[in-house]
Protein backbone atom coordinates (compact mmCIF):
# COMPACT_ATOMS: atom_id res chain seq x y z
CA UNK A 1 0.00 0.00 0.00
CA UNK A 2 1.30 3.29 -1.00
CA UNK A 3 0.83 6.85 -0.16
CA UNK A 4 -1.71 9.38 -2.30
CA UNK A 5 1.27 11.36 -3.28
CA UNK A 6 3.35 8.55 -4.48
CA UNK A 7 0.49 6.48 -6.55
CA UNK A 8 -0.49 9.92 -8.30
CA UNK A 9 3.21 10.18 -9.41
CA UNK A 10 3.06 6.90 -10.59
CA UNK A 11 -0.63 7.26 -12.31
CA UNK A 12 0.87 10.75 -14.08
CA UNK A 13 3.69 8.81 -15.12
CA UNK A 14 1.92 6.81 -17.45
CA UNK A 15 0.00 9.51 -19.29
CA UNK A 16 1.28 12.32 -21.80
CA UNK A 17 -0.03 15.04 -23.83
CA UNK A 18 -2.05 13.98 -27.01
CA UNK A 19 -1.57 15.09 -30.19
CA UNK A 20 -3.00 18.42 -31.67
CA UNK A 21 -5.58 18.71 -34.34
CA UNK A 22 -6.86 22.44 -35.87
CA UNK A 23 -10.62 23.65 -35.33
CA UNK A 24 -12.38 26.19 -36.79
CA UNK A 25 -12.18 29.35 -34.17
CA UNK A 26 -15.80 28.96 -33.96
CA UNK A 27 -15.59 25.00 -31.91
CA UNK A 28 -11.97 26.27 -30.46
CA UNK A 29 -13.82 27.63 -26.92
CA UNK A 30 -13.03 24.70 -23.99
CA UNK A 31 -10.86 23.63 -25.86
CA UNK A 32 -6.50 23.97 -24.90
CA UNK A 33 -4.30 25.72 -26.86
CA UNK A 34 -1.61 22.94 -28.46
CA UNK A 35 0.87 25.50 -29.82
CA UNK A 36 1.24 29.08 -28.83
CA UNK A 37 -0.42 31.54 -31.30
CA UNK A 38 1.08 34.60 -32.95
CA UNK A 39 -0.55 38.12 -34.24
CA UNK A 40 -0.52 38.27 -37.53
CA UNK A 41 -1.25 42.05 -37.62
CA UNK A 42 -0.98 45.62 -35.37
CA UNK A 43 -4.13 45.94 -33.17
CA UNK A 44 -5.37 48.27 -33.56
CA UNK A 45 -3.54 48.69 -37.10
CA UNK A 46 -4.04 52.69 -36.84
CA UNK A 47 -4.28 55.46 -34.44
CA UNK A 48 -7.72 56.17 -33.96
CA UNK A 49 -9.94 58.42 -32.36
CA UNK A 50 -11.55 57.34 -29.10
CA UNK A 51 -13.79 60.67 -29.30
CA UNK A 52 -16.03 61.72 -31.77
CA UNK A 53 -14.68 65.23 -32.49
CA UNK A 54 -12.49 67.10 -34.66
CA UNK A 55 -9.08 65.93 -35.77
CA UNK A 56 -6.59 68.96 -35.47
CA UNK A 57 -2.52 69.05 -36.04
CA UNK A 58 -1.83 71.35 -33.27
CA UNK A 59 -1.69 69.32 -30.01
CA UNK A 60 -0.96 72.38 -28.16
CA UNK A 61 -4.09 74.47 -29.27
CA UNK A 62 -6.15 76.63 -26.75
CA UNK A 63 -9.12 77.93 -26.47
CA UNK A 64 -10.03 80.30 -29.18
CA UNK A 65 -8.15 78.40 -31.80
CA UNK A 66 -9.57 78.44 -35.08
CA UNK A 67 -9.47 75.81 -37.93
CA UNK A 68 -10.56 75.29 -40.95
CA UNK A 69 -12.89 71.68 -41.63
CA UNK A 70 -11.73 70.14 -45.08
CA UNK A 71 -12.83 66.35 -45.00
CA UNK A 72 -14.31 63.59 -42.14
CA UNK A 73 -13.25 60.33 -41.28
CA UNK A 74 -15.27 57.62 -39.80
CA UNK A 75 -14.97 53.58 -38.88
CA UNK A 76 -14.00 52.00 -42.15
CA UNK A 77 -14.03 54.81 -44.18
CA UNK A 78 -10.60 57.46 -43.51
CA UNK A 79 -10.31 60.29 -44.41
CA UNK A 80 -8.38 60.44 -48.09
CA UNK A 81 -6.08 63.31 -47.15
CA UNK A 82 -3.72 64.80 -44.79
CA UNK A 83 -4.20 67.50 -42.45
CA UNK A 84 -1.80 70.70 -42.66
CA UNK A 85 -1.57 73.78 -40.43
CA UNK A 86 -4.66 75.61 -39.56
CA UNK A 87 -7.22 72.37 -40.45
CA UNK A 88 -9.54 70.01 -39.01
CA UNK A 89 -11.34 66.39 -39.95
CA UNK A 90 -14.09 65.61 -38.28
CA UNK A 91 -14.16 62.40 -36.96
CA UNK A 92 -15.98 59.80 -35.68
CA UNK A 93 -15.23 56.96 -33.11
CA UNK A 94 -12.92 54.57 -33.83
CA UNK A 95 -12.09 56.04 -37.30
CA UNK A 96 -8.27 56.23 -38.27
CA UNK A 97 -6.70 59.09 -37.73
CA UNK A 98 -5.86 61.16 -40.43
CA UNK A 99 -2.41 61.95 -41.27
CA UNK A 100 -0.70 65.14 -39.69
CA UNK A 101 -2.89 64.90 -37.02
CA UNK A 102 -1.70 65.11 -33.53
CA UNK A 103 -5.01 65.60 -31.58
CA UNK A 104 -8.88 64.64 -31.29
CA UNK A 105 -10.87 67.70 -29.97
CA UNK A 106 -14.54 66.33 -28.25
CA UNK A 107 -17.26 67.81 -30.31
CA UNK A 108 -18.62 68.94 -26.77
CA UNK A 109 -15.35 71.76 -26.84
CA UNK A 110 -15.63 73.43 -30.10
CA UNK A 111 -18.24 75.98 -31.97
CA UNK A 112 -18.72 75.35 -35.46
CA UNK A 113 -19.66 77.73 -37.81
CA UNK A 114 -19.82 76.47 -41.72
CA UNK A 115 -16.60 75.06 -42.32
CA UNK A 116 -14.77 76.65 -39.64
CA UNK A 117 -14.14 75.52 -35.63
CA UNK A 118 -13.17 77.77 -33.08
CA UNK A 119 -11.72 75.82 -29.69
CA UNK A 120 -13.97 76.71 -26.76
CA UNK A 121 -13.42 78.09 -23.36
CA UNK A 122 -12.81 75.46 -21.66
CA UNK A 123 -11.00 72.38 -23.59
CA UNK A 124 -10.60 68.88 -22.19
CA UNK A 125 -6.80 67.60 -22.87
CA UNK A 126 -7.10 64.60 -24.56
CA UNK A 127 -5.27 63.83 -26.94
CA UNK A 128 -8.71 60.84 -27.56
CA UNK A 129 -6.26 58.59 -29.55
CA UNK A 130 -6.08 55.19 -29.44
CA UNK A 131 -2.43 54.82 -30.70
CA UNK A 132 -1.83 51.64 -33.56
CA UNK A 133 -0.63 48.49 -31.51
CA UNK A 134 -1.69 49.36 -28.35
CA UNK A 135 -3.01 46.35 -27.33
CA UNK A 136 -1.04 43.78 -29.37
CA UNK A 137 1.53 44.19 -32.26
CA UNK A 138 2.22 41.48 -35.02
CA UNK A 139 3.72 38.52 -33.54
CA UNK A 140 2.84 38.91 -30.33
CA UNK A 141 2.38 35.13 -28.48
CA UNK A 142 -0.67 33.86 -26.85
CA UNK A 143 0.10 30.38 -24.82
CA UNK A 144 -3.18 30.41 -22.13
CA UNK A 145 -2.22 27.20 -19.78
CA UNK A 146 -6.18 27.18 -19.03
CA UNK A 147 -8.79 26.10 -21.13
CA UNK A 148 -10.35 28.67 -23.74
CA UNK A 149 -12.37 31.20 -21.92
CA UNK A 150 -14.78 33.57 -24.48
CA UNK A 151 -12.08 36.61 -24.06
CA UNK A 152 -9.68 34.40 -25.23
CA UNK A 153 -11.74 33.91 -27.88
CA UNK A 154 -12.21 37.12 -29.15
CA UNK A 155 -8.38 37.77 -28.61
CA UNK A 156 -7.46 34.92 -31.07
CA UNK A 157 -9.99 36.25 -33.72
CA UNK A 158 -8.32 39.79 -33.58
CA UNK A 159 -5.16 38.33 -33.76
CA UNK A 160 -6.46 36.96 -37.41
CA UNK A 161 -6.64 33.55 -36.56
CA UNK A 162 -9.85 31.60 -37.99
CA UNK A 163 -8.33 28.60 -37.03
CA UNK A 164 -6.60 26.77 -33.92
CA UNK A 165 -4.45 24.20 -32.98
CA UNK A 166 -5.99 22.80 -30.06
CA UNK A 167 -4.93 19.46 -27.84
CA UNK A 168 -7.23 16.42 -29.03
CA UNK A 169 -9.73 15.61 -26.39
CA UNK A 170 -8.51 12.49 -24.34
CA UNK A 171 -10.53 9.90 -24.90
CA UNK A 172 -11.35 7.40 -21.47
CA UNK A 173 -13.02 4.07 -22.27
CA UNK A 174 -15.02 3.39 -18.94
CA UNK A 175 -15.44 -0.39 -18.02
CA UNK A 176 -18.04 -1.16 -15.09
CA UNK A 177 -17.93 -4.71 -14.16
CA UNK A 178 -20.19 -6.82 -11.96
CA UNK A 179 -23.03 -9.24 -12.07
CA UNK A 180 -24.99 -7.44 -9.79
CA UNK A 181 -24.96 -4.25 -12.36
CA UNK A 182 -28.12 -3.12 -14.25
CA UNK A 183 -28.52 0.02 -16.26
CA UNK A 184 -30.83 3.10 -15.17
CA UNK A 185 -34.29 2.46 -16.34
CA UNK A 186 -34.03 -1.65 -16.36
CA UNK A 187 -35.44 -3.46 -13.06
CA UNK A 188 -32.74 -4.87 -10.71
CA UNK A 189 -33.35 -8.41 -10.05
CA UNK A 190 -32.69 -10.12 -6.40
CA UNK A 191 -29.41 -9.02 -5.68
CA UNK A 192 -28.71 -6.26 -8.47
CA UNK A 193 -28.14 -2.96 -8.16
CA UNK A 194 -28.64 0.32 -10.59
CA UNK A 195 -25.03 0.78 -12.16
CA UNK A 196 -24.12 4.75 -11.33
CA UNK A 197 -20.08 4.87 -11.08
CA UNK A 198 -19.62 5.03 -14.80
CA UNK A 199 -22.68 7.87 -15.54
CA UNK A 200 -20.81 10.36 -12.77
CA UNK A 201 -17.19 9.69 -13.87
CA UNK A 202 -18.28 10.07 -17.48
CA UNK A 203 -19.70 13.59 -16.48
CA UNK A 204 -16.86 14.42 -14.70
CA UNK A 205 -14.37 13.54 -17.48
CA UNK A 206 -16.02 15.29 -20.30
CA UNK A 207 -16.16 18.66 -17.73
CA UNK A 208 -12.62 18.36 -17.74
CA UNK A 209 -12.33 18.07 -21.31
CA UNK A 210 -12.16 14.50 -22.10
CA UNK A 211 -14.52 12.33 -24.27
CA UNK A 212 -16.20 9.73 -22.01
CA UNK A 213 -16.53 6.48 -23.75
CA UNK A 214 -19.19 4.09 -21.21
CA UNK A 215 -18.56 0.81 -22.83
CA UNK A 216 -20.78 -2.24 -21.64
CA UNK A 217 -20.95 -3.46 -18.39
CA UNK A 218 -18.36 -6.74 -18.28
CA UNK A 219 -19.92 -9.82 -16.31
CA UNK A 220 -18.27 -11.49 -13.79
CA UNK A 221 -16.19 -13.97 -16.05
CA UNK A 222 -12.45 -13.48 -17.81
CA UNK A 223 -14.41 -13.88 -21.05
CA UNK A 224 -16.25 -10.80 -20.56
CA UNK A 225 -13.83 -8.86 -19.35
CA UNK A 226 -11.66 -9.54 -21.76
CA UNK A 227 -13.93 -8.77 -24.65
CA UNK A 228 -14.43 -5.33 -22.35
CA UNK A 229 -10.72 -4.66 -22.72
CA UNK A 230 -11.03 -5.41 -26.25
CA UNK A 231 -14.17 -3.12 -27.30
CA UNK A 232 -11.03 -0.12 -25.18
CA UNK A 233 -8.88 -0.68 -27.83
CA UNK A 234 -7.58 2.93 -29.11
CA UNK A 235 -8.86 5.11 -25.93
CA UNK A 236 -6.24 6.90 -24.63
CA UNK A 237 -6.77 5.43 -20.83
CA UNK A 238 -8.82 2.90 -19.69
CA UNK A 239 -10.86 2.62 -16.32
CA UNK A 240 -12.17 0.06 -14.62
CA UNK A 241 -14.73 0.45 -12.26
CA UNK A 242 -14.96 -2.72 -9.34
CA UNK A 243 -13.37 -5.96 -9.48
CA UNK A 244 -9.78 -4.53 -8.24
CA UNK A 245 -10.29 -6.51 -4.74
CA UNK A 246 -9.17 -9.69 -3.65
CA UNK A 247 -12.31 -11.76 -3.84
CA UNK A 248 -12.99 -14.81 -6.05
CA UNK A 249 -15.39 -12.23 -8.48
CA UNK A 250 -12.88 -9.38 -8.81
CA UNK A 251 -11.43 -10.11 -12.08
CA UNK A 252 -9.67 -7.26 -13.76
CA UNK A 253 -6.29 -7.70 -12.24
CA UNK A 254 -6.36 -11.34 -13.18
CA UNK A 255 -7.59 -10.30 -16.74
CA UNK A 256 -4.96 -7.52 -17.31
CA UNK A 257 -1.90 -9.72 -16.30
CA UNK A 258 -2.84 -12.27 -19.06
CA UNK A 259 -2.92 -9.56 -20.92
CA UNK A 260 0.59 -8.00 -20.39
CA UNK A 261 -0.05 -5.64 -17.74
CA UNK A 262 2.34 -3.94 -16.60
CA UNK A 263 1.29 -2.90 -12.98
CA UNK A 264 2.53 0.54 -11.27
CA UNK A 265 0.96 0.46 -8.17
CA UNK A 266 -1.55 -1.76 -6.50
CA UNK A 267 -3.63 -0.44 -3.32
CA UNK A 268 -3.16 3.47 -1.67
CA UNK A 269 -3.52 4.65 1.91
CA UNK A 270 -6.46 6.52 1.60
CA UNK A 271 -9.93 6.57 2.49
CA UNK A 272 -12.16 5.88 -0.05
CA UNK A 273 -10.16 4.28 -2.28
CA UNK A 274 -8.05 1.76 -1.09
CA UNK A 275 -8.30 -0.95 -3.38
CA UNK A 276 -6.68 1.21 -6.70
CA UNK A 277 -4.33 -0.10 -8.89
CA UNK A 278 -2.65 1.53 -12.08
CA UNK A 279 -0.72 0.37 -14.87
CA UNK A 280 -0.52 -0.48 -18.66
CA UNK A 281 -2.55 -3.06 -20.61
CA UNK A 282 -2.50 -3.45 -24.27
CA UNK A 283 0.07 -0.36 -24.26
CA UNK A 284 -2.51 1.81 -22.89
CA UNK A 285 -2.56 3.29 -19.66
CA UNK A 286 -5.64 1.87 -17.06
CA UNK A 287 -6.75 2.98 -13.88
CA UNK A 288 -8.77 0.66 -11.95
CA UNK A 289 -11.12 2.08 -9.47
CA UNK A 290 -12.99 0.44 -6.66
CA UNK A 291 -16.72 -0.19 -7.61
CA UNK A 292 -18.57 1.32 -3.85
CA UNK A 293 -19.83 4.78 -5.64
CA UNK A 294 -18.27 7.42 -3.50
CA UNK A 295 -15.01 5.93 -4.07
CA UNK A 296 -14.32 5.98 -7.72
CA UNK A 297 -15.83 9.10 -7.41
CA UNK A 298 -13.28 10.23 -4.60
CA UNK A 299 -10.91 8.93 -6.99
CA UNK A 300 -11.67 10.41 -10.06
CA UNK A 301 -10.89 13.79 -8.36
CA UNK A 302 -7.54 12.48 -6.84
CA UNK A 303 -6.25 10.30 -9.96
CA UNK A 304 -8.61 10.62 -13.53
CA UNK A 305 -8.69 14.05 -13.55
CA UNK A 306 -5.21 15.26 -12.59
CA UNK A 307 -4.25 12.58 -15.87
CA UNK A 308 -7.11 14.40 -18.27
CA UNK A 309 -4.95 17.68 -17.43
CA UNK A 310 -1.48 16.02 -18.35
CA UNK A 311 -3.02 14.90 -21.49
CA UNK A 312 -4.62 18.33 -22.23
CA UNK A 313 -1.12 19.72 -22.01
CA UNK A 314 -1.28 20.70 -18.41
CA UNK A 315 1.71 20.68 -15.87
CA UNK A 316 1.50 17.31 -13.66
CA UNK A 317 -0.09 18.49 -10.20
CA UNK A 318 -2.60 16.92 -7.83
CA UNK A 319 -6.02 18.87 -7.24
CA UNK A 320 -6.49 22.08 -6.02
CA UNK A 321 -6.71 22.82 -2.79
CA UNK A 322 -6.98 25.95 -0.33
CA UNK A 323 -7.32 26.52 3.93
CA UNK A 324 -10.57 26.79 5.33
CA UNK A 325 -11.25 27.06 8.75
CA UNK A 326 -13.40 24.13 10.42
CA UNK A 327 -17.32 24.35 11.27
CA UNK A 328 -16.91 21.64 13.76
CA UNK A 329 -15.12 19.68 15.32
CA UNK A 330 -13.12 16.21 13.79
CA UNK A 331 -12.07 13.01 15.48
CA UNK A 332 -8.22 12.20 15.25
CA UNK A 333 -7.61 10.68 11.78
CA UNK A 334 -6.89 7.03 11.14
CA UNK A 335 -3.58 5.78 9.25
CA UNK A 336 -4.58 6.32 5.58
CA UNK A 337 -5.36 10.02 4.06
CA UNK A 338 -9.10 10.56 4.36
CA UNK A 339 -10.93 12.66 1.57
CA UNK A 340 -14.00 13.81 3.75
CA UNK A 341 -17.43 14.80 2.01
CA UNK A 342 -18.17 18.18 3.14
CA UNK A 343 -20.05 21.00 2.74
CA UNK A 344 -18.41 24.84 2.99
CA UNK A 345 -20.40 27.26 5.00
CA UNK A 346 -20.36 30.86 6.47
CA UNK A 347 -18.82 29.03 9.79
CA UNK A 348 -16.07 27.90 7.53
CA UNK A 349 -15.81 23.65 6.06
CA UNK A 350 -18.21 21.17 7.68
CA UNK A 351 -17.73 17.32 7.32
CA UNK A 352 -20.93 15.46 6.76
CA UNK A 353 -21.62 12.91 9.76
CA UNK A 354 -22.03 9.99 7.15
CA UNK A 355 -19.00 9.17 5.40
CA UNK A 356 -20.01 5.73 4.29
CA UNK A 357 -18.33 5.27 0.72
CA UNK A 358 -21.60 4.06 -0.63
CA UNK A 359 -23.66 6.89 0.31
CA UNK A 360 -23.89 9.23 -3.17
CA UNK A 361 -26.73 11.15 -1.64
CA UNK A 362 -24.04 12.57 0.44
CA UNK A 363 -21.53 13.17 -2.31
CA UNK A 364 -24.32 14.68 -4.24
CA UNK A 365 -24.88 17.14 -1.65
CA UNK A 366 -21.12 18.23 -0.87
CA UNK A 367 -19.28 20.67 -2.08
CA UNK A 368 -15.58 19.95 -0.85
CA UNK A 369 -13.50 17.64 -0.05
CA UNK A 370 -11.52 17.65 3.64
CA UNK A 371 -8.39 15.94 3.25
CA UNK A 372 -6.61 14.78 6.42
CA UNK A 373 -3.23 13.53 6.30
CA UNK A 374 -2.60 9.79 8.13
CA UNK A 375 -2.48 10.27 11.84
CA UNK A 376 -4.29 13.65 11.62
CA UNK A 377 -4.56 14.98 15.41
CA UNK A 378 -8.80 15.78 16.30
CA UNK A 379 -9.51 18.63 15.11
CA UNK A 380 -11.39 21.72 16.99
CA UNK A 381 -14.28 24.40 15.19
CA UNK A 382 -11.99 27.20 13.96
CA UNK A 383 -8.81 24.98 12.59
CA UNK A 384 -7.94 25.21 9.59
CA UNK A 385 -7.74 22.27 7.14
CA UNK A 386 -6.98 21.94 3.43
CA UNK A 387 -9.89 21.36 1.12
CA UNK A 388 -10.53 19.98 -2.72
CA UNK A 389 -13.66 22.49 -3.74
CA UNK A 390 -15.78 19.73 -6.30
CA UNK A 391 -17.16 22.62 -7.83
CA UNK A 392 -13.77 23.31 -9.57
CA UNK A 393 -12.46 19.93 -9.59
Amino acid sequence: MIAVEDALARVLALVGPTGAETVPLRDAAGRHLAAPLRATRDQPPFDAATMDGYAIPDAAAGPGARFRVIGEAAAGHPFDGAIGPGEAARIFTGAALPPGAARVVMQEDVARDGDGITLSERVEPGPFIRPAGCDFTAGTAFAPAHPLRPGDIALIASMGHPTVPVRRRPEVALIATGDELVQPGETPGPGQIVASNGFGLAAMIERAGGIARLLPVARDTEASLSMAFDLARGADLVVTIGGASVGDHDLVARVAETRGMERAFYKVAMRPGKPLMAGRVDGTPMIGLPGNPVSSMVCGVVFILPAIRVMLGGAPSSAARRPLPLAAALEQNGPREHYMRARITPEGVAAFDRQDSSLLSVLAQADALIVRPPHDRARDAGDMVEVVDLASA
